[in-house]
Parts: C-alpha cells; structure tokens; sequence
C-alpha cells in the first residue's frame, strides 16, 4: 500500500511536471519563469531522489541563456543551494561538465547581481572539486578582482582566496605560534605580491586589497610578518625576493594600512547596478 501511495503521488508530480512546468518555464511574463526555476530548485533540493538529474537539471542549464537577468539569478542561486550541500556533488557532475562554460562566461554578465551570484556559484563548485576548473576558468575570475564594482571584486576575492591562500596542509601548532618570516604567512603574503605583479595592474594594489580585505583580513593585517621579508635575511634555502618584488610588497602594504585606517574602499570602486561594456 505504501508503494502504491508513492507511485501514485510521483504520477502526480509527474503529471504536473509536464502539464504545468514544462510549458510554463518558457512563459513569455518573465516574473512567471523565474518562479518555475526557483521551484524547481526546492524540488532538487527536497527530493533529489526523483529530481536531482540531467532530465531536470537541464531546464536551469537552458535557462542560463534567458534575456532577463532575474531569471538568470534564479538560475543560480537554485543551483547554488544544491552545490552547498555536498552529498549531492557526485549527481551534479555531468551538469557541471556540461554547462561550466557558461557559468564562467555570466561572472560578465551585464547585471552585477547576476555577475556576483556566478561568481559564488563557480567558489561552490571549487570546493566540491578542485579538478572541475581549468586554470583558463580560474583566471576569468581572478582579473575581477581589479572590478570597480565593490561587490563582484569582493566575491572574486573570496574565490582567490579560496583557491590560492586556503592552507590545504594541517600545520602542526607550533608552526602557527612562529610569527614574522617563519610564520605560515609568510608563504602567502609571498604569493599575494606573486599574483599582484603576474596580474601587471600595478597602479591597482589597493583594488586588489579591498577585494581580499572580508576573506583574508587576518593575512592583510599581518605586518610584522610584511616587515620581516622586507628586513630579515632569509632563511636558509629561501629565495629572497626581488627588488620589483619588495616594491610590490610595499606598494601593498601601504594599501592594507589605508584601509585599516581609513576603512572604505578605494576611490573609483562603488555599487552600482550595471556593468559596462565588456
């Protein structure tokens, strides 16, 4: 009987499915679009058992592509509650492979609400699996980092961040108690000044330290261990850095004690809502 009951609701669901979405999820109102993805989200995320598959999954996918930006946003943040939760990452895969491209194509996206979601959606998909994103992937997000809008640069900080500075090692405690050259800073404050001269946006550190300045704040604000790759020797088997590179590190230095002092994003960067042309 209980079998009975629950393929008797799913033929409902099905009918439903197929009577009322099917049509309605190209809708020519928008408003009535973006709800059918929505829900359909909540579907997934309900009872992936019945929902979470590429038959689908493929309706977000599609509607990646709709003119409207709020029906894009409904796209991501549908999928962005189903990346959250990682038991279901092995049922997303083909999706992932199939639509990636797209994703990391709306982080331009004309609407920055839209632009900033993907951009949180491709940091989800990072920590479900490192091996989805190409390093070609990864750099489309990274140059947003340098965005004069404040909230894109912010999330592009965050998938930086995520991607370049989380220590993936456990240090033993007595690493973490060592301060100044020989602390597990040090090696990071070394890729930031790394990425900082690569990126060849030199007159844009204080671009570069707003964006990291939420995720990263206890790196940003360790200037003992800035002052003591600029004044020490080096260790032994170190590299020391260069003089373009002591320069780069002092240029953001001198950024992450403005904003400590100042605690406002640099000029040129605000909030507004559309992104210019590409």
């Amino acid at each position: 009987q209980l079998q009975e009951n629950q393929d008797e609701i799913e033929n409902m669901m099905n009918a439903i499915f197929k009577g009322v979405f099917v049509h309605r999820y190209r809708d020519a109102i928008a408003e009535i679009r973006a709800i059918c993805i929505e829900e359909i989200g909540i579907w997934m995320k309900m009872y992936s058992d019945a929902f979470l598959n590429d038959s689908y999954l493929k309706y977000v996918g599609w509607t990646m592509h709709d003119k409207q930006g709020e029906v894009r946003l409904k796209c991501l943040t549908a999928l962005q509650g189903l990346y959250y939760n990682k038991e279901l990452n092995s049922k997303l895969e083909l999706f992932t492979s199939r639509f990636k491209d797209r994703i990391v194509s709306m982080t331009l996206d004309k609407e920055y609400d839209v632009a900033v979601q993907a951009i949180k959606l491709l940091t989800l998909v990072l920590q479900s699996s490192e091996e989805v994103l190409t390093a070609e992937d990864c750099e489309n997000v990274y140059h947003l980092v340098y965005s004069a809008h404040r909230p894109v640069a912010v999330a592009a900080g965050e998938f930086l961040y995520k991607k370049l500075f989380s220590r993936r090692d456990a240090e033993d405690d007595g690493l973490l108690k060592r301060r100044g050259r020989q602390s597990p800073n040090a090696n990071l404050v070394k890729t930031l000044v790394f990425f900082f001269l690569e990126s060849e946006l030199h007159e844009h550190a204080a671009y570069l330290v707003d964006s990291m300045w939420d995720c990263a704040t206890d790196l940003l604000k360790d200037w003992e261990c800035m002052n003591s790759l600029l004044l020490e020797e080096p260790l032994n088997g170190e590299e020391p850095l260069t003089d373009r590179q002591e320069s780069a590190l002092i240029e953001i230095m001198l950024c992450t004690i403005r904003q400590a002092a100042e605690c406002h994003p640099p000029v040129g960067r605000g909030t507004g809502k559309r992104v210019g042309s590409k």
